[in-house]
């Protein structure tokens, strides 16, 4: 709703074996924050050269950089070189407020980052989301995001640090 964004989409995600389903819920929350018909998972955590989520123009250049976790300050500083706007979707409570303290004065000067806080109970609770075969539902308004299956929804308050 907050996009005026309306669409179906059949996605395939691969978890890689040492994903936790916590890590791979909050890049599909991700993919859903952004979602366009353009945009893809990459090979993730098996190539580090690459986002968990972008979206590229038709010449190949990177329009959008996703990661989902809490990349180090040379990864930050490749992702804003190479796209035209980066994400990074913090996740994990204490952990992720650390990181922040710590990240939060090198990489302020980047006008093409936002950085999101994702609340530990919210990614935990999409983390039992977690089936071989989901069928989600996501609306986002207000900075808030519903993610239901037949059954739960989960809230998720989105929180922009930067």
């Amino acid at each position: 709703m907050d996009r005026g964004y309306y669409n179906d989409h059949r996605l395939t995600v691969a978890q890689h074996s040492s994903e936790t389903d916590e890590r791979m819920m909050v890049r599909l929350l991700a993919f859903t924050l952004h979602a366009s018909d353009a945009l893809q998972f990459t090979k993730g955590l098996s190539a580090d050269d690459e986002p968990d989520v972008w979206q590229k123009s038709l010449t190949d250049e990177i329009e959008v950089w996703i990661d989902v976790g809490l990349p180090d300050e040379k990864r930050i500083r490749k992702a804003c070189g190479r796209a035209k706007q980066v994400y990074i979707y913090a996740y994990g409570g204490r952990a992720a407020q650390l990181w922040w303290e710590q990240a939060s004065g090198k990489s302020l000067r980047f006008d093409n980052l936002q950085v999101i806080n994702l609340p530990q109970s919210a990614t935990k609770a999409l983390a039992e989301l977690a089936q071989r075969s989901m069928n989600l539902q996501c609306t986002i308004q207000e900075g808030q995001v519903w993610v239901s299956d037949a059954d739960i929804t989960v809230i998720v308050d989105v929180e922009v640090l930067k």
